[in-house]
Formats: C-alpha cells, structure tokens, sequence
C-alpha cells in the first residue's frame, strides 16, 4: 500500500512526502487504516518496522479532525505519548516534528538529565503534543504544570519496557487521570505483546484492535546473523579482525554492564579505533551529543549497553555487535533491530564465549530459528596493543573511583570501620 492510498489530511501528506515515505510497511499497512477510522490499536511487530511513524500519523489526523479545544487555566495537551527512556523520547519528538512539519502543532518532549526549570517553563508557554518518560511527566503533573485532562489521544511505546523497568503503576496512574478510553483514543505500540501488556490495553483501551505482523518471525529477514564460539581471552582480537574485514560502517556493539562498555571503548581507542559509550549513567547532555555524532556518521562506532536498544531508529547502522549475549532474550531482538530498520539490509554478529554460551538456547528458542555459526580462520584474529604499566595503574585508579562514587553518591567520605570513635581495638 503507499501513503497515497491512505485518507490522509492534506498537511500529514505533506509531511510524509518530505520524510521520504512512499509505501507502507507491513504494521503501517495493517494499523493505519484501523487507526484513522477512530478505533483503538494494540499493535506488535519486530523492531525497525515503522510502528512510531503509524501511531504519529494517526495521531495528526485525529488532532486535525476534531475541533480545537478552549484552552484551559493549565496547559492542557491534546496528545500524549509515553515512551520508557529518555532516547525513545527524543527520537519521538524529533520524528514528530519531521512528519508532523506543516500540520502547526506545539510539539514538546520532557525527560530528566536536563535542565528541570528549562523544560517546565518551556511546557508552561503551551503544547498539544507532548512527548515524555513517565518520572518526569508524573513529576510536571503533580506541580500542576500540565493537566491530562484534555487529552483525545493517548501512545503508549514499548509497552513491554515499562513492564520491565517498574513504570507500569505510573503508567496506570496517568491513564486514571486521562478522560475516559470511550472519549479518547488509545494506541499501544511494542515489539512483543505478552499476556500482562494485553492486560493493560484491557483496562485502559475502548475493545482495542489487536494487528500482529508476522507473530513467529521475532527478527526481520534483512538482518542477517552470524555467531562465532570464541575464549574470552581472543575475543578482542577477533573483533578487531571482524572489524577490518568488514570494511567501513556505523557499528553498534552491545555489552551486558557499564564497567565492559568502559573497558571495550579503551581498548578500541588504544587500537586505533574512533569509539564512544553510551551507558545510563552519562550525562544526559552528553548522551545525546554521542548520539548525533553516531547519527550524522562523525562516530563509527558507538558501545552501549542495553538503554541503547530500545525505539532508536538511527538510520544506517551496518553492524550490531553483540559482545555479550544478553540476559533477557528479548533484549537480544532489540539489540539486532538497530540494523536492517525499515527494509535496509544489516548484519548482526554475536561473540559467543565460555559465559554468553549458556544463554544461547534461550536466545535461540526465543527466537525461533538457530544462528548461523562461522568458525573464523587464525587470519581473521589480529594482535591487541597492551595497556603500558602505567595505562594499567591508571585504568586501576579510574576503576576504584567509579567504584567509590557508585558506593558514596554523595561525594562524602566513605564510612569509618564498625567500631565507634575513639573506642580502641582490644
């Protein structure tokens, strides 16, 4: 199906003809047309696949179809969309104000790491869109600052995140305050509808239509997959092998921790490799300096840990790295859905050692499908430059501090022994 095909306002034509977009993708074509004759979706499919361009599209339409609202004493939004991190939420707004360019509505994103006043100021001069993580939208409620109760459109992102990261009671505390789903409507967009996301689009949708894409393929076809056994001791060296080999590309290479993501962009640097981390304790300012720098292609290679994976839509990644096998299978699905998004081919390759082997079943099994195994020639491993002595001592020192504030935030002196002042040790 192509958009022109779709009753769309003239406005969100134009908007989709500037971002580039043709035809539909399967979701698109399955949830638009539901979604623009008023009805409520839950809507599943792999990552990559254009699910935030579908609810944003229906979204405009239904704003530019209903009459304007009086404004009320508080800012009162007319769209409300909640999405479970800070980058999801960014990439929203900005994907919004690309599509949404000449419909003339107020777009605005809240989310912490930034200035708070900034933001609540900024929210306070107006909006009708407004795009935000549940803490920081929770937080601007209660102070007054904005008021659900006008809400004609509520998106729900990535629903299955907020399960994971313990936002589903703020999730239900706003959707309480938001008008009735009969007098709303309701989108809930993710890549897996478990059985307790469906429990939630029960309590808090008008009979939501349920439009699953493809239900036994977890991965897209473009993505192609390979994994390599290989000892945690040459892991190193044959990255840097695989690395050379495959020529030049925007690489996404995914640890389990922060202290690995730390560890892997020194050791990349040391080998001459222009390498950046993303992790949820970098500044937020800084976080989204990293991300334009691996967007606009000025970083080759950005080593994140799983926040990394979840809604990003950063067109032209060539590889995803998996260093690590992730924990949670899922996640392993949004790690490899940073590549081959939107029909572009990818490949995503995995480091399988003595740890990660132990999840590979799980992974598989999630999956559905067995991962192509390559035994890689004694040409591919490339020798690793060491650390000198003193880069080691350095890295030691850096390490015990990280360590020191993650025990003492508050940059206090770390507590004495248990034995109380003055009292001496018999």
């Amino acid at each position: 199906m192509k958009f022109t095909e779709l009753d769309l306002p003239e406005s969100v034509r134009r908007g989709v003809e500037a971002a580039g977009f043709a035809e539909c993708t399967p979701i698109q074509e399955a949830a638009l047309p539901v979604a623009l004759s008023g009805k409520d979706v839950a809507g599943q499919s792999q990552t990559g696949t254009g699910k935030t361009a579908a609810f944003l599209i229906a979204l405009f339409t239904r704003l530019l179809r209903s009459p304007v609202p009086r404004p009320g004493p508080v800012t009162a939004p007319r769209a409300l969309i909640v999405a479970p991190t800070r980058e999801l939420t960014v990439q929203i707004e900005a994907d919004a104000r690309l599509l949404g360019r000449f419909t003339g509505f107020r777009i605005h994103a809240v989310y912490g790491g930034v200035d708070y006043a900034k933001q609540r100021e900024s929210l306070r001069g107006g909006v009708e869109i407004l795009v935000g993580t549940p803490g920081r939208l929770l937080d601007y409620m209660k102070q007054r600052v904005w008021s659900p109760g006008r809400v004609e459109v509520v998106v729900i992102d990535e629903a299955d995140r907020m399960f994971d990261m313990g936002f589903i009671d703020d999730i239900r505390f706003l959707l309480r305050r938001c008008p009735p789903p009969e007098r709303r409507q309701s989108f809930l967009f993710s890549a897996t509808l478990s059985f307790r996301v469906m429990e939630l689009t029960w309590e808090h949708m008008n009979n939501p239509v349920q439009i699953t894409v493809n239900p036994g393929q977890m991965t897209v076809e473009t993505a192609e997959q390979v994994l390599y056994h290989v000892g945690r001791h040459e892991k190193l060296s044959l990255l840097l092998g695989l690395l050379k080999r495959e020529g030049p590309g925007r690489t996404l290479i995914f640890t389990n921790t922060r202290e690995a993501v730390r560890q892997l962009v020194e050791r990349l640097t040391r080998n001459g490799y222009h390498a950046r981390a993303l992790t949820g304790d970098v500044d937020q300012r800084q976080r989204l300096k990293v991300l334009t720098d691996f967007k606009a292609g000025r970083l080759p290679i950005l080593v994140a840990t799983d926040v990394a994976s979840r809604g990003l839509h950063i067109e032209g990644v060539s590889h995803v790295i998996n260093w690590d096998l992730p924990q949670d299978a899922e996640d392993y699905v949004h790690r490899i859905g940073r590549t081959a998004r939107m029909g572009a081919e990818g490949k995503a390759i995995s480091l399988v050692d003595e740890a990660s082997a132990l999840t590979l079943e799980t992974v598989e099994q999630f999956i559905g499908q067995k991962i192509r195994v390559e035994w890689p020639e004694d040409a591919v491993f490339l020798p690793e430059i060491k650390p000198t002595a003193e880069e080691r001592r350095r890295f030691a020192d850096e390490r015990r501090a990280r360590e020191a504030r993650r025990r003492h935030p508050s940059g206090g002196p770390p507590p004495r022994s248990g034995r109380a002042p003055g009292r001496r040790a018999r």
